[in-house]
């Protein structure tokens, strides 16, 4: 929105304003217009000023870099390291840089216009953080993707260059109601009674370079939801080089379609504390250079820290995912630290650096679902984790449902526990082989679910790009997987589309035409 240039208009809104409210100016008397920038909203109002303890908040987001208010300015946030928005504001298309922690209030919403690009400050490790009660809109187009990522100059940006972005809500989780501080360091804390909360839209959007290590292994993930409830909507998006989880969700019921997490540093889909969405559409990528000391996979699932037995379970149902783990890449990769350096994208932060793991690790008493998927080139296929929690009672009892998924280029199929590479029989609690003679509960497990099916050589399944090509894993037309789908299963019946094909892709619907980026750090922002 243009600001006016009359002064006496100015003046006479201005005082009409403070009849009603204090506020608080720029030390400038004159507002700066020249940067093309609208606001969408508020433009002509004073800023207005408050606090909730220690944390200033503000009406508007939008500052010049010096700190000083400008409506039209390209600096989100005052500078301080934690800032709380207070309103409602649209930031016009055009491009940003995000300093500190700002957090969307209760009651406010942020508006993103479609094609808007958010540059997030190295320096103050800057995040996005939607409490429950507010609303994020960001709802690009595939022609004008939103992009979130680093400010850092083309070709030299690294995994954990800023912080990333976290949405929460009012939906259930197994720790109690606003009793759960958001990962990553962050104050907010969320979780409710409303499964139908609405924290607002996400659509085609990215997140690139994210997962600020604020401390030793307390980075923010790429992209995280704390509690985000079924009134949400959630599609199209791609998180690239997070320091980090590229997707986590503690608690929460929303619904997610068309994920695409690329080259991550710790897990793809990690999935804890009663989560229970539907997510359909997924495309997992992996750098084979770049893995967690944690042991990184594609799939990890927790109910919580301790295995716990506390309701809602996490119960989350995934179908149609492809994992392409680093033997899928290359079939050079060693799993071992002369091999796993980070490469070029190695940050020097502070993120410790380890192996891959699996492609799926169901631990501490998760009820995970998985259906209609393919995996590829992990050191482990599956991992049935039984060193806490009731994990492997729940799979037997046949509260672990993994159909209709297909294995491909696996060092192994299954292995028993955490940090354990050899499919045999094995004790996770006490931490030794039961037989060495007999495959792992989990590789017997995989093996006897409806559909799944281990293949040996990776070509099998006919992908147009094979290792070392490209990112192209649509199935040829004549690849079995195809018509490998089942929907029978009654985890199915409802909130899913139903194709005849397993993974991520059938052969004339690549729906990451137009809006992904695979080369973000050599791309001109």
């Amino acid at each position: 929105m243009e600001m006016r240039t009359d002064k006496f208009m100015i003046y006479v809104f201005s005082a009409i304003m403070l009849g009603g409210m204090v506020a608080c100016s720029s030390d400038d008397p004159e507002t700066d217009t020249g940067n093309g920038n609208g606001n969408g909203g508020n433009a002509e109002a004073p800023y207005v000023w408050g606090a909730e303890g220690a944390i200033k908040t503000c009406d508007h987001l939008l500052f010049n870099d010096d700190k000083t208010e400008n409506a039209k300015g390209t600096v989100i946030g005052n500078g301080d390291q934690e800032f709380i928005f207070k309103g409602t504001q649209t930031l016009s298309k055009g491009t940003y840089l995000m300093k500190g922690w700002i957090y969307v209030g209760t009651g406010s919403v942020l508006t993103i216009e479609p094609g808007t690009v958010i540059k997030g400050d190295k320096d103050t490790q800057a995040a996005l953080i939607v409490e429950p009660g507010g609303k994020l809109i960001a709802e690009g187009t595939k022609d004008a993707p939103i992009v979130f990522t680093s400010e850092q100059p083309k070709g030299q940006r690294k995994p954990g260059d800023w912080g990333g972005l976290i949405i929460c809500g009012n939906a259930k989780n197994n720790q109690g109601v606003l009793n759960q501080q958001i990962e990553g360091g962050p104050r907010t804390k969320h979780g409710g009674n409303d499964d139908a909360d609405n924290s607002g839209i996400l659509r085609y959007v990215r997140v690139e370079f994210a997962g600020y290590p604020f401390q030793k292994d307390k980075e923010i993930n790429g992209i995280t939801f704390g509690s985000v409830g079924s009134g949400t909507t959630i599609d199209h998006l791609q998180v690239s080089y997070s320091n980090d989880d590229s997707y986590e969700w503690f608690g929460g019921n929303v619904n997610c379609k068309y994920l695409v997490a690329y080259n991550g540093w710790d897990d793809e889909f990690d999935t804890d504390n009663g989560f229970s969405g539907k997510v359909q559409y997924c495309l997992s990528i992996r750098d084979p250079r770049i893995a967690d000391t944690s042991q990184s996979n594609g799939f990890e699932s927790d109910n919580c820290g301790d295995a716990s037995l506390i309701e809602p379970y996490t119960t989350a149902v995934f179908s149609n995912v492809t994992f392409i783990g680093p033997l899928g890449r290359d079939a050079n990769f060693v799993n071992n630290e002369s091999y796993i350096t980070g490469g070029s994208f190695n940050p020097n932060n502070g993120s410790a650096l380890g192996k891959f793991q699996s492609a799926m690790q169901i631990r501490r008493s998760s009820r995970l679902n998985c259906f209609n998927s393919v995996a590829v080139g992990y050191p482990v296929g599956l991992i049935i984790d039984g060193e806490k929690g009731n994990t492997v009672e729940m799979a037997k009892a046949g509260n672990i449902k993994l159909e209709n998924i297909w294995f491909a280029g696996m060092t192994v199929v299954g292995s028993d526990a955490n940090k354990v590479y050899d499919d045999v029989l094995y004790d996770a609690v006490n931490k030794q082989i039961i037989d060495a003679g007999q495959e792992s509960y989990s590789s017997t497990f995989f093996k006897t679910q409806k559909g799944n099916k281990v293949l040996t050589d990776v070509n099998e399944l006919k992908f147009k790009d094979g290792r070392n090509i490209g990112v192209n894993y649509m199935p040829d037309a004549d690849s079995p997987v195809l018509t490998a789908a089942s929907f029978n299963d009654a985890l199915l019946s409802s909130g899913f589309e139903t194709v005849e094909y397993i993974g991520a892709f059938g052969t004339d619907d690549n729906w990451l035409d137009g809006w992904t980026n695979f080369d973000p750090n050599n791309t001109d922002y």
